[in-house]
């Protein structure tokens, strides 16, 4: 697939995957899935997902985002999700992944959640 699907941030004590395609889906998930491995094994353990753009989110997705939860507790780190729009958002309630995830508004926040933890430890 030639779109660009998303955008690698990283930064020293985080990384964001900015999906930049309206539907996380079977044709983007597995590539974000992909990223996320490469990025556990180069010991980054503290990633947040952002979904601003991102207007539908299905089960593939859904998964993808269940894996950057799972990379970043087991290395002990955090996982942030932020951005989600209203069909997404209401996914997630349903899914009841929201009592599971850290889920903020905006990028700014999940940076400060990943501070304070970080600070913390």
């Amino acid at each position: 697939m030639d779109e660009r699907q998303f955008e690698l941030i990283e930064n020293e004590k985080y990384s964001v995957i900015n999906v930049t395609v309206e539907k996380l889906d079977t044709h983007v998930a597995p590539v974000i899935k992909s990223q996320l491995i490469e990025m556990a094994s180069k010991g980054v353990s503290n990633i947040i997902i952002d979904l601003k753009q991102s207007r539908y989110c299905d089960s593939s997705g859904l998964s993808a985002i269940l894996v950057a939860n799972r990379l970043c507790k087991n290395a002990g780190g955090t996982f942030v999700l932020t951005g989600l729009q209203s069909a997404v958002e209401r996914l997630i309630s349903i899914s009841q992944l929201d009592t599971v995830l850290n889920i903020t508004d905006n990028l700014e926040q999940a940076v400060a959640l990943i501070e304070a933890k970080t600070s913390e430890n």
